[in-house]
């Protein structure tokens, strides 16, 4: 074995070493609660349940307010990307073309809503929501949202916008195409990677997002993660497993996709003032 490992050299084996204990940081988890939701009886020190069952599965889907819960969680994350979308992409294009004043403080004011503990942040929110009559109501839930996605959803196609020559745009308009065709046309798909990129992030933060939804949304909309609680407290650890599956899903699917649309250094130029 010796040879073995003077052949392979001792940074390829420190660098395994590493990416094992990498993932088995991040898959563990995801491994044990995969085992969990379809256990029909495990107990401990086992390394596998003595029976496999769905009955978990069949118990939380067959509860009325969690499947409301799914249903409706995955509307306002809809509704809130879209929404974000038609407010923040002419955002994110003034503020990769246009000069004027104040233009990198507008842009560094976005991240405010994350420089601040979220909670103190919603309680102000929510003060001001009582005061509107936007408590407990779908418009609160969706703006509190959309608060909370900003920074991504201007960012990001900033920096996408960023990334399309200026000179490509000047060569279709010399070439008679109105501002309109050729933001259509060169600007808009060139830069949709990024789009999708950052609508993808916003839609995966609204359905994770509880915070602002239990202040603004309770008792009438309870959306996944505030059900999660209920869950985890009233049900055997199961149960809880079954949501967090269901919960999870969408994020690693997304993500994946997402992945695969833009790379690491188109990610990492979205969050550069320039």
């Amino acid at each position: 074995m010796g040879w073995y490992f003077r052949a392979v050299g001792t940074r390829r084996i420190v660098e395994f070493l590493l990416l094992t204990a990498f993932v088995a940081f991040f898959a563990g988890p995801l491994l044990n609660l995969a085992v969990l939701a379809f256990s029909g009886q495990w107990s401990y020190p086992d390394l596998l349940p003595h029976q496999w069952s769905l009955k978990w599965w069949s118990f939380v889907l067959s509860k009325d307010d969690i499947a409301k819960s799914i249903g409706l969680s995955f509307l306002i994350a809809a509704i809130v990307t879209a929404l974000s979308i038609v407010i923040c992409i002419p955002a994110a294009y003034a503020f990769a073309r246009i000069r004027f004043p104040l233009k990198r403080f507008f842009l560094f004011s976005f991240l405010l809503t994350h420089a601040f503990p979220k909670m103190g942040l919603y309680v102000s929110i929510a003060v001001l929501f009582y005061r509107l009559g936007l408590m407990n109501t779908l418009l609160g839930v969706v703006l509190i949202h959309m608060i909370n996605v900003l920074m991504f959803m201007t960012w990001i196609p900033t920096a996408a916008f960023r990334n399309v020559h200026a000179a490509q745009e000047e060569s279709a308009r010399d070439v008679g195409a109105t501002p309109f065709r050729v933001f259509r046309s060169i600007t808009l798909p060139m830069a949709m990677p990024g789009i999708l990129v950052a609508s993808v992030f916003t839609f995966l933060n609204s359905l994770d997002e509880a915070q602002g939804t239990f202040l603004v949304g309770i008792p009438d909309y309870k959306t996944m993660p505030i059900v999660m609680y209920s869950i985890i407290s009233d049900f055997p650890s199961s149960a809880g497993a079954v949501f967090s599956i269901i919960l999870t899903a969408p994020t690693i699917l997304l993500l994946l996709a997402a992945q695969r649309l833009v790379s690491a250094d188109v990610m990492a130029s979205g969050f550069q003032v320039k």
